[in-house]
């Protein structure tokens, strides 16, 4: 009688480009489980989806996000759209780290539809990040797309990777930001985008 073939050699014949199913099929079982255990046959083909959903971000293309959303308008007050919520892997453990982004900007001639604001913080949390990178990568997005008078981004997030493992510490927060133009040279400005953000 022929011996039942295991996950990974099932996997493997189904010969598909480009999956993580084998790979994570091994890393189960390196771990000390077995791949071919009933809760566990589905897992690699889900943690493959999930994951590329998750870093779904380097396939994005901003070109693709604005889609032609930007309006001429005759506005020189502050635009700003917070407590935009963000889910990203830390890069150092692929644990997730998530949380909240206030974003604002001074428009000089032009200002973009209100969605693409979220869908730009999206296409950089949707990768392996750190949040430092993330708030700058997000500030210097908006400014090339609209050249305003300035940008501001503050992100504000917790880290599985200090909540599971290491220092274990539940109740810690991290607070980013980024800012450009006006809302780095003029402290009034900073200052009206911090309060803005903080209200409530």
């Amino acid at each position: 009688m022929a011996k039942p073939k295991t996950n990974v050699e099932m996997i493997a014949q189904r010969d598909i480009q480009n999956s993580l199913e084998p790979l994570v099929a091994q890393m189960i079982a390196r771990l000390g489980e077995d791949p071919a255990r009933e809760g566990l046959l589905r897992t690699p083909a889900r943690v493959d989806q999930a994951l590329r959903f998750l870093t779904s971000g380097y396939q994005t293309r901003i070109e693709d996000i604005v889609n032609e959303a930007l309006f001429a308008v005759t506005y020189d007050e502050m635009v700003i759209v917070r407590d935009i919520e963000f889910f990203s892997l830390c890069e150092h453990h692929m644990l997730p780290f998530f949380g909240k982004a206030h974003i604002a900007y001074i428009p000089r001639d032009r200002v973009i539809g209100l969605s693409k604001l979220p869908r730009i913080v999206d296409m950089f949390a949707r990768r392996l990040q750190i949040q430092e990178r993330l708030t700058q990568q997000i500030a210097e997005c908006i400014q090339d797309v609209l050249d305003p008078v300035g940008v501001g981004v503050i992100c504000e997030a917790q880290h599985f990777c200090m909540m599971m493992r290491g220092v274990e510490k539940q109740h810690s927060g991290t607070v980013t930001s980024a800012m450009l133009g006006d809302f780095r040279e003029r402290k009034e400005t900073r200052d009206e985008f911090l309060a803005l953000t903080r209200s409530r």
